[in-house]
């Protein structure tokens, strides 16, 4: 019995939470930012880039952020300067090589994408 309470408890709070963050349907009325500018088109590049444009006849696109390459690039970074640091203390070498690594795996994940 006490499963079930728990089961129900979780399945009662969990299921509003989810459809809050659904989209509404095509035919419900909009009161937010699709009333004001429209359904947004997006297009995509031959290299995956998502644009649109805009009302003033420019096209917008939206870059990473980098935040995938700077995580990644940190630690294969702060592994890399644990390896090649091995005499003492090894923590000066794993922070300067996630640094380094982070500020490279950082400028590769932004420089993918190009907008024209």
């Amino acid at each position: 019995m006490r499963k079930f309470l728990i089961v129900a408890t979780m399945a009662a709070t969990a299921l509003p939470a989810a459809m809050a963050y659904a989209d509404p349907p095509r035919w419900a009325p909009a009161h937010g930012y699709r009333a004001k500018n429209g359904d947004i088109q997006y297009r995509r590049t031959n290299d995956g880039v998502r644009y649109w444009q805009g009302r003033d006849g420019r096209n917008y696109c939206r870059k990473p952020d980098g935040t995938v390459g700077l995580l990644i690039g940190g630690v294969a970074g702060a592994l890399v300067g644990r390896a090649i640091d091995t005499h003492g203390e090894r923590a000066t070498g794993t922070i300067l090589g996630a640094a380094g690594g982070a500020l490279l795996g950082n400028e590769v994940a932004k420089s993918r994408a190009r907008c024209r």
